[in-house]
């Protein structure tokens, strides 16, 4: 696929996909929904870790309401089950990791696509909101799912229905988000966290994604019989083998992703 609304680097086992509509603070069109699914998907199969971020000031400003016309006209119910639920569910179901480095601005549906990564790591000029009753609705791109598992229901519902913004600072302290760092060091940071991604048991992070999702369903006793399954299936790895070997031998681990 030929991006535009995106752009697509992958180098040294690490995909970068960034947002690339910076006169409209990177928001969401029909266009880059569909680019976004298209290149998670393929850099699943060519990189150990997969990030998300945004060109210029804001990460995403969410939905595009000039997209199509009168947003007044728009199909949401459409719009959020053919483009919106396909683009989340191929970071989600992804199959390394993946990181959100939120550089700036994540309203609305940009929030939340950020919060469906693995981790997200933001800037301290960054800040969050559910902007979505400002307009007359409620949060979408999986942010009902989202925001009660990471900052509790009690944030959650506050949060939705003030539609305030929540800084990088404030989202870290309460769960929402893994880390914020100095905007002056944001860049180097989070290529370095995607390096020490990139450079990891792949197969172990597939299955640890698996585990901690599970959690939230299962019982203890399905839990303890799911890591025991799950374990066994990282023990089979070469990278399981050559990271006890390293260990013995007290000298870094060279981890293939296998």
């Amino acid at each position: 696929m030929q991006y535009q609304a995106i752009t697509l680097d992958i180098e040294n086992d690490i995909a970068v996909i960034t947002l690339n509509r910076p006169d409209v603070m990177n928001a969401l069109n029909t266009q880059m929904r569909a680019e976004i699914t298209h290149a998670v998907k393929a850099s699943e199969q060519e990189a150990r870790v997969i990030v998300m971020t945004g060109a210029g000031r804001s990460f995403c400003s969410g939905q595009d309401l000039g997209d199509g016309g009168n947003a007044a006209n728009l199909d949401l119910e459409r719009t959020l089950r053919d483009e919106y639920v396909p683009m989340l569910k191929a970071i989600f179901d992804c199959r390394v990791p993946t990181i959100s480095a939120v550089n700036g601005a994540a309203a609305g549906a940009g929030a939340n696509l950020a919060l469906a990564a693995d981790v997200v790591i933001a800037s301290d000029a960054a800040y969050f909101v559910q902007a979505f009753t400002r307009i007359g609705l409620i949060p979408d791109a999986g942010g009902t799912y989202w925001l009660p598992r990471q900052m509790g229901a009690a944030r959650a519902m506050g949060a939705a229905l003030f539609a305030d913004k929540v800084s990088a600072r404030q989202a870290a302290d309460w769960g929402m988000i893994y880390e914020t760092v100095g905007a002056d060091v944001f860049d180097s940071h989070w290529r370095d966290r995607a390096a020490h991604l990139a450079a990891g048991p792949t197969e172990a992070y597939r299955h640890l994604k698996t585990a901690i999702r599970a959690s939230f369903e299962n019982s203890l006793d399905e839990q303890l019989m799911l890591e025991s399954r799950l374990q066994g299936k990282c023990g089979q790895t070469r990278d399981f083998r050559e990271g006890v070997v390293a260990f013995l031998e007290k000298r870094p681990a060279r981890y293939e992703g296998r």
